[in-house]
């Protein structure tokens, strides 16, 4: 028997969530009820701030009562601090500075055993971010470190092909998942989940959903760093991250062409209202060299984005060339930083990682999750 919307609300109407007794659904803090083709069963329930640890207890027994439904492949689930539309009785978002709420985060951000976590975002897209972020975490394991990586870009979800990962995640105690490895990084991504050419229609919430349950519902064991690739952009998922954890910094890639440095200053000016410090910029395909005649040619520009980071005072990591050395390993599932680690590639990407781990050892204990204050 197919699982339905209707399915989904009768269950969670016995799920309750105060002392009186009641129902989620009668509470007036659910959200929409996805339900897609695959069986997987997505929601969002409303709080507020300050009610963060006890509501996730709330979360979990909803989580357990939709996974005993007949037919159910997958729940995913979060709390949300934004009023979803037409609920009643929910609690008021917070609309200003200074609104009581306003300063208010949720409890207990850190993941246990994950030292650092850091995002390696861009502004747009096609600027080589997700190939930034796995040869950045693979040359951060090559210092020595213990390193997991997180795709979080659930539209577009490339780590898989980028690091030749197939098969699907074991799912362990406690609907707990195991991450996936490679190249001794451990690794998840939305792709690991869904089919490969399967699109993705979900809507913000449900992304929310699925990225925090990717940070806090998989065994990442004791890790110096954890890279997250997000999506492009500055939307849901980059505030997700930015109120889900403390994020101990983030990397921004940009190719050096203006158009794509418009929106890589939208990502340092983003992260650093949500006071997440800016690890460094990267200039992505900076320099063409012709693989026949030797002339260098600079298709996209060239010094942009070392410009842009002085110019916002942020560290600049340095320039990574268009090469089709690094699309073809990148293709093959055999990033540059293990198929020629000694080559110059990986050692730009192997600076880039020393870089950023100076800044992050350097830093002292984990930064707190940062307030979000919505105007």
């Amino acid at each position: 028997m197919a699982i339905t919307r209707d399915h989904v609300l009768q269950v969670l109407s016995t799920v309750p969530v105060d002392a009186k007794g009641t129902g989620l659904v009668a509470s007036g803090r659910l959200s929409d009820v996805v339900v897609d083709d695959a069986g997987r069963v997505m929601f969002s329930i409303t709080i507020d701030p300050s009610e963060a640890a006890d509501m996730e207890r709330v979360r979990q027994a909803a989580v357990a009562a939709v996974q005993g439904l007949p037919s159910v492949k997958g729940v995913f689930a979060s709390l949300t601090a934004d009023r979803p539309t037409g609920s009643t009785g929910a609690p008021p978002s917070p609309a200003a500075p200074g609104h009581p709420r306003a300063a208010a985060q949720p409890k207990n951000q850190r993941i246990p055993g994950v030292a650092h976590v850091i995002a390696v975002a861009s502004g747009k897209g096609g600027v080589g971010k997700s190939t930034t972020a796995a040869n950045l975490a693979l040359g951060l394991k090559a210092l020595g470190l213990k390193v997991g990586l997180l795709d979080a870009d659930i539209y577009g979800p490339s780590m898989p092909k980028l690091l030749g990962i197939h098969g699907k995640p074991r799912l362990l105690e406690n609907r707990v998942l195991e991450p996936m490895e490679a190249y001794g990084l451990k690794v998840m991504s939305i792709g690991f989940l869904v089919d490969e050419e399967a699109a993705m229609i979900w809507r913000g919430p449900m992304v929310m959903s699925a990225i925090t349950q990717m940070l806090r519902e998989v065994a990442w064991g004791d890790l110096d760093v954890l890279v997250v690739d997000m999506p492009p952009g500055t939307g849901d998922a980059q505030l997700t991250m930015a109120q889900a954890t403390p994020l101990a910094g983030a990397v921004i890639v940009s190719t050096p062409q203006d158009l794509a440095l418009i929106d890589a200053r939208r990502g340092v000016s983003m992260f650093k209202r949500v006071e997440i410090p800016i690890l460094g910029i990267v200039e992505n395909m900076a320099t063409f060299v012709c693989p026949h005649c030797g002339q260098t040619s600079h298709i996209f520009g060239h010094g942009g984005a070392r410009e842009e980071a002085s110019r916002l005072g942020v560290p600049f990591l340095g320039e990574v060339p268009l090469n089709m050395t690094i699309r073809e390993l990148s293709d093959a599932g055999r990033p540059p930083v293990v198929a020629d680690p000694d080559g110059p590639h990986a050692t730009i990407y192997k600076t880039m990682a020393q870089q950023v781990w100076t800044s992050l050892s350097g830093g002292g204990a984990a930064r707190a999750a940062p307030r979000i204050v919505i105007e």
